[in-house]
C-alpha cells in the first residue's frame, strides 16, 4: 500500500499529458510509445498503468472531465442559481478555452469532432460528457427561468445549444485563424442573447 499514492501521482502526471496532446492531437494521436517519450518513462512501465490504447483514451476523458469541473463548472456553482450562475457558467468556460488550460483549446471540442460518428466505447464516453455538460447548461437556464430572471416561455434546451454554439465558435475561431477577438464577440453575443430574453432580475 505504501506504492498507491506515489503510483497515484504518476498516473495523474501521465492522464494530463495525454489529455494535452488529445486536445491538439485527438485521441487518435495518442500512444503508450508518444507518451513514453514525453515523460521520459518506460513503455513497459506505461503500458503497466493502462494495458491497451482505448483504456488509455477513456482515462484520458475521465481525466478531462475532471479538469473542466473543477474549471468550467465548480465556479458557477459558487454562484447562487439564476441569471448570475448563468452568466459565470459561459464566462468560466470562455475563460477555459481562452487560456488555454488545455493547449489545444477545449479539450471536448477537439475529441467530440474526431469521434462523433465512431461508433464505440470512446465514443460513447465523450457522447455522454457533452449530453452532461449540455443538461448541466439547460437546467441552469431553467432555474433562472424560475427564478423569473429569464422569460416564462424560455426553452431551455433550445437556449443552452445557442450558447454553447457561441462559445464553441469562439475557440473555434480563436485556433482557426489565432484570433483573440473571437471571445469577446462571444461574450458580446452571450450577454445580447441573455438580455433579449431577460425577466425580472433581483433588484431590477
Amino acid at each position: 500500500m505504501a506504492g498507491r499514492p506515489r503510483d497515484d501521482r504518476a498516473r495523474n502526471v501521465i492522464l494530463r499529458r495525454a489529455a494535452d496532446i488529445a486536445s491538439k492531437d485527438g485521441l487518435e494521436g495518442l500512444s503508450i510509445g508518444r507518451l513514453a517519450t514525453d515523460l521520459g518513462v518506460s513503455k513497459s512501465g506505461l503500458f503497466g498503468y493502462f494495458g491497451s490504447k482505448e483504456e488509455l483514451q477513456l482515462a484520458t476523458i475521465r481525466t478531462a472531465m475532471s479538469v473542466y469541473f473543477d474549471e468550467v463548472v465548480q465556479p458557477a456553482l459558487t454562484v447562487p442559481p439564476g441569471l448570475g450562475r448563468l452568466r459565470r457558467l459561459c464566462e468560466s468556460w470562455l475563460s477555459y478555452s481562452q487560456r488555454r488550460v488545455f493547449p489545444g483549446g477545449c479539450f471536448f471540442f477537439t475529441v467530440t469532432a474526431e469521434f462523433d460518428a465512431r461508433p464505440g466505447r470512446v465514443r460513447d464516453a465523450v457522447a455522454a460528457a457533452d449530453l452532461d455538460w449540455t443538461r448541466f447548461v439547460a437546467r441552469t437556464i431553467d432555474d433562472a427561468r424560475q427564478l423569473g430572471e429569464l422569460a416564462d416561455d424560455t426553452d431551455a434546451d433550445q437556449l443552452a445549444f445557442e450558447l454553447i454554439a457561441f462559445m464553441e465558435n469562439a475557440n473555434a475561431t480563436s485556433l482557426l485563424h489565432d484570433d483573440p477577438n473571437a471571445y469577446e464577440r462571444a461574450r458580446t453575443a452571450i450577454r445580447d442573447h441573455l438580455a433579449g430574453r431577460a425577466g425580472a432580475e433581483p433588484g431590477a
